[in-house]
């Protein structure tokens, strides 16, 4: 019967005695070889070797070849069962066999198997001791003479990404690394490689002088996409230089959904401290969905540990399974996301599309953009500084960024003051001129519409003409409570509860109305009201979802929920959405008048001015849908449009897109 012996940090008492002033028992001797073992005391392990044993190697050879692989296979919690009297087998005075069993964790997981020491009675300089005819496999099984232990990574695969058809988002797959065989390039090699790569021949003297490189290794240079034939064959026919396949992240999208995707990079030492599970060298999530999901995504390579035989097959004798990450799907419609981006042609804007019976976002566009691959192969630090350098801010998130809503903002105000009872629909207000104030407390400031009006001013007609006199006033009527409220109702000023980190959106910059010129200026999208455009897209889904806002949604298989809800009543959004169509029939958005549909929605020119009083730059804003068939709401942003006309420029490329969008949905 063995008996359970966890070894201690210091060695047992042994009781076992041969005799009075003879040798230690067998089973002592053994006892105290496993308390070396467990010390990692590997030179007085070797003291408990027979004379034939040491004669096969020196104490040096097997303190340096053992414990380098103990260390190596990251041996821990050893136990050992011991023999018992019982266990002990006699082959003679002077030899006797002791079971044992062995049990250690190891670096590809748990390793057991049982062995029979054999013991040997030998004359030596304190006299007669049991000593062990050891042998390799008594620290590994299966381990003998000439074997060599062996540690194989198994490679896991991170989750991937796709969008809400099953198309690919970000995806593994490989590139070619162009690189040398050191030793095989003379200078003039080394010259004429470096000008095909963009490089200088002193990065490559750099890297060939790297302490790991001998000749005949490969020493690569450049990660380049496979589909770059071009370069690769350029590369390639310069004498010495030779390509290497590496795995790599994928973004088949690129630009067009770069900010929303990300890309994954290798670890740095600050994310190291802050993350768990990770080793130097390895890849992470750091922008986008790929940092947003990195806990589903990350993939946990396995191991395995196995003998490779002097003669016959490799015995595995642990093993640590690779899991593979988890796949994310999100609501996003790539070709959406995709015919989206396209559109500004490189103009800075952003633009998003929700799903207003469901909340899910079908679109996160940020332009100017940059191609998320160049990250995953790894960007030099020369074409980073381009980039962060860049005017046009293409490393900029403008999805992310809050905006001011302009004349967007006016049904929102139309709905808060509905709601509070302080604005009839159908009841037209007398406005003359084309700019007004509340009275003289207001000095030199004045609210300025573009047109005047015939005829009492309805909500429908000031929709129209993007009064912003009227919406002054209906803000002013409801009072900067009662407006406050209102907004927050709609989510302005709260936190928005969206998967994706976007800013959130405000009343003002102190959450209060201190004044009544900023009350009114609010009322139709100036003043500090700030907001995403995915929230605004999102809030405009209450005139087409009964009164509610769902909660957006990034995963696809989150269920719909609501997030605001009795923000207008039925009769409320029929007057509101028929403005809404008027904007696009015969106001400011007639260019989106597109046959066989029946797009709706509101135009804005919001101003930045450094104050008030100021003029400054301006950004020209159009959120839309199709009445005939709301499947989402496109909030649409184009910046810097004053010279392009204003919200002018953000119809027109909302129109292209719809126009586009209808022939591929034919």
């Amino acid at each position: 019967m063995m008996k359970r012996f966890a070894i201690l940090l210091t060695m047992g008492t042994i009781t076992l005695l041969g005799g009075c002033g003879g040798p230690d028992a067998p089973e002592a001797e053994l006892e105290a070889y496993i308390n070396e073992w467990k010390e990692g005391n590997y030179s007085s392990m070797y003291t408990h070797f027979t004379s034939e044993t040491k004669s096969a190697m020196t104490e040096e050879q097997f303190v340096k070849q053992y414990k380098n692989i103990m260390t190596d296979i990251e041996m821990d919690k050893l136990e050992v069962g011991l023999p018992s009297e019982e266990d002990v087998k006699e082959d003679n005075e002077k030899t006797v066999r002791l079971p044992f069993e062995v049990e250690m964790e190891t670096i590809a997981g748990p390793v057991s198997f049982q062995k029979e020491a054999v013991m040997k009675l030998e004359e030596t300089e304190e006299g007669e001791e049991w000593l062990i005819d050891w042998d390799p496999s008594f620290l590994l099984p299966n381990y003998a003479e000439g074997d060599k232990v062996r540690i194989q990574a198994l490679e896991a695969e991170r989750g991937q990404i796709f969008d809400r058809n099953g198309s690919s988002l970000a995806v593994n797959g490989t590139a070619v690394q162009i690189g040398v065989n050191a030793g095989a390039i003379d200078e003039a090699g080394k010259e004429a490689l470096a000008k095909v790569l963009g490089s200088k021949k002193g990065f490559i003297d750099e890297q060939l002088s790297q302490s790991w490189v001998q000749d005949g290794y490969f020493v690569p240079l450049k990660t380049v996409a496979s589909s770059n034939e071009a370069l690769i064959q350029k590369a390639t026919a310069v004498t010495g230089a030779t390509t290497s396949s590496k795995a790599v992240r994928v973004y088949p999208y690129g630009a067009s959904a770069a900010h929303l995707t990300g890309y994954t990079g290798e670890i740095n030492a600050e994310e190291l401290k802050e993350n768990e599970g990770y080793a130097q060298g390895d890849q992470i999530g750091k922008r986008g969905l790929e940092q947003l999901f990195e806990e589903q995504l990350k993939e946990t390579d396995g191991v395995q540990l196995f003998i490779e035989k002097e003669k016959g097959e490799p015995v595995v004798i642990a093993k640590k399974e690779p899991q593979n990450g988890q796949d994310v799907k999100v609501t996003i419609n790539a070709e959406m996301q995709k015919l989206l981006f396209e559109q500004y042609g490189g103009t800075a804007g952003t633009a998003s599309a929700v799903e207003p019976k469901t909340g899910e976002v079908l679109a996160l566009v940020s332009s100017p953009s940059f191609d998320p691959n160049e990250f995953a192969m790894g960007v030099s630090g020369e074409r980073y500084t381009a980039l962060q350098d860049n005017p046009k801010q293409p490393l900029l998130n403008r999805f992310a960024a809050a905006y001011s809503p302009g004349s967007t903002m006016k049904p929102i105000t139309a709905s808060v003051a509905m709601k509070a009872k302080k604005l009839n629909p159908s009841e037209g207000k007398t406005i003359t001129g084309l700019q007004w104030q509340k009275d003289s407390s207001w000095g030199n400031y004045r609210v300025t519409r573009v047109s005047e009006s015939s005829a009492p001013v309805t909500l429908k007609s000031a929709l129209v003409a993007s009064d912003n006199i009227y919406f002054a006033m209906a803000a002013l009527e409801t009072g900067a409570d009662q407006l406050k409220t209102g907004l927050q109702s709609f989510g302005f000023g709260t936190d928005y509860p969206f998967a994706y980190p976007l800013r959130d959106s405000q009343v003002s910059n102190s959450g209060e109305f201190e004044s009544d010129i900023l009350l009114a200026d609010t009322g139709y999208g100036q003043g500090e009201v700030l907001t995403t455009m995915t929230h605004l897209a999102n809030a405009y889904g209450a005139f087409l979802n009964s009164g509610s806002i769902m909660n957006p949604l990034l995963k696809l298989d989150d269920e719909p929920s609501v997030w605001q809800k009795e923000l207008v009543t039925t009769d409320q959004a029929a007057i509101i959405k028929e403005g809404l169509r008027g904007v696009v029939e015969r106001g400011t958005a007639q260019a989106a008048n597109i046959e066989g549909m029946a797009v709706s929605g509101k135009t804005g020119t919001a101003e930045i001015k450094a104050e008030q009083g100021t003029t400054g730059k301006e950004n020209g804003l159009f959120v839309s849908y199709d009445m005939n068939n709301p499947a989402f709401v496109l909030a649409f942003l184009v910046e810097d449009a004053a010279n392009e006309g204003g919200s002018k420029l953000a119809v027109d490329k909302t129109s292209a897109f719809y126009v586009k969008w209808k022939l591929r949905n034919k």
